[in-house]
């Protein structure tokens, strides 16, 4: 009797074992997704799009089954757009088991933190708004975007000005980062190839209030458009101390000043602004669904918002290309010309982990039938 209670004790134990490391085993069979970006500081507009992106789509992929059966766990990394806090993100990620990463916004984080701690720790990295070339031109393995780049953004905008412009007196500044420094110089490069030089080049100081020394040396120069290289909150400073100086000159921008907060900045002055960003992917009607998703808790998926969700689209649709889960495989697939089908339309990578299309488009502030300022496409 007692030998029997033993050896059910024993084999109640064994069970007991059992389920411990079948839990144990539920609780690491995850998809251990990262989200960096600057979920505080001036550019935590675009933080939460990148944030709010990726949860839906890990939402919606987990309702469905998850990737391979697997769910989806999301980790957010803040790197308030500084690089040594993105790398202490992306460390944080490799120590929370970490193996994808949607982000980051700033190329001044993802270039650093892409081969510092991504590529040594087997992690895949696609970012929905890093566009300096640098990003994708190094052989990495494991870096993608689901935007496009600083060179084909450009591109487009020198063609507007030598079309449009060309006879205008042209001023480029930058805010010294390397998106802002990496567009302005694209830009200026393309239009000096074709003939248009600028009247005044210089770069300014990211995040101070106060730039009327540099537009009243624009004043002084008569300069009709000013290309500026760089994010919102400076670009509404800009605008609104051109206006104070009674400057006409119409401000030309990329992606980075794609941000209802610009109009919150620089009220009625943002009115004729011109912008280059990709074409909108809400107005898809395959997007209306998903966008719907959005709408119905109140958040306006602007801007990267719809850029971040495709990247985790990417990520399950190579996954189960691969059949696999690891990064290295499904790099693999995402390198092999698959066209992926997602929220922002379909769309392949080249070896270096950049799309194979150029997708910007030229866009324009204006106020809109609701009396609110928003960007429209041209």
């Amino acid at each position: 009797m007692k030998r029997h209670s033993m050896r059910g004790l024993m084999l109640s134990a064994g069970v007991a074992l059992s389920v411990l490391a079948g839990s144990a085993f539920s609780a690491q069979a995850q998809v251990k997704l990262g989200v960096g970006g600057p979920i505080t500081g001036g550019s935590a507009a675009f933080g939460a799009q990148l944030k709010n992106g990726a949860e839906q789509a890990a939402a919606d992929i987990n309702a469905a089954g998850g990737i391979l059966g697997q769910q989806i766990q999301i980790f957010v990394g803040d790197d308030a757009s500084k690089p040594e806090q993105g790398v202490s993100a992306g460390n944080k990620f490799v120590g929370d088991g970490v193996k994808y990463v949607v982000g980051h916004f700033n190329s001044g984080v993802s270039i650093p933190v892409s081969a510092e701690v991504y590529n040594e720790n087997g992690i895949l990295q696609i970012t929905p708004a890093s566009t300096n070339p640098t990003f994708t031109e190094r052989g990495l393995w494991n870096v993608f975007r689901t935007c496009g780049r600083d060179d084909q953004q450009g591109a487009v905008a020198a063609d507007y000005i030598v079309s449009k412009m060309k006879d205008k007196r042209i001023a480029v500044l930058h805010d010294k980062t390397p998106y802002g420094k990496g567009l302005a110089d694209e830009t200026k490069k393309a239009m000096n190839a074709k003939g248009v030089k600028e009247v005044v080049y210089e770069g300014i100081n990211p995040g101070e209030r106060d730039y009327r020394a540099v537009v009243t040396k624009l004043k002084a120069q008569r300069v009709d458009l000013l290309f500026w290289g760089g994010l919102h909150p400076e670009a509404g400073v800009l605008l609104s101390q051109m206006r104070e100086q009674g400057l006409t000159t119409v401000m030309m921008g990329g992606d980075g000043i794609a941000a209802a907060e610009l109009a919150a900045i620089a009220g009625d002055a943002v009115e004729g602004t011109l912008m280059t960003f990709g074409p909108d992917p809400t107005k898809r009607p395959d997007a209306a669904a998903i966008v719907k998703k959005f709408t119905d808790k109140n958040i306006n998926p602007e801007s990267y918002t719809l850029y971040s969700y495709a990247s985790v689209q990417v990520i399950k649709q190579a996954a189960e290309k691969a059949n696999s889960l690891d990064t290295k495989k499904v790099a693999e697939v995402m390198h092999s010309g698959m066209t992926f089908d997602t929220v922002i339309g379909k769309f392949s990578f080249n070896k270096k982990g950049d799309r194979n299309d150029a997708d910007y488009v030229m866009y324009v502030w204006k106020k809109m039938p609701d009396g609110k300022m928003s960007y429209v496409e041209m």
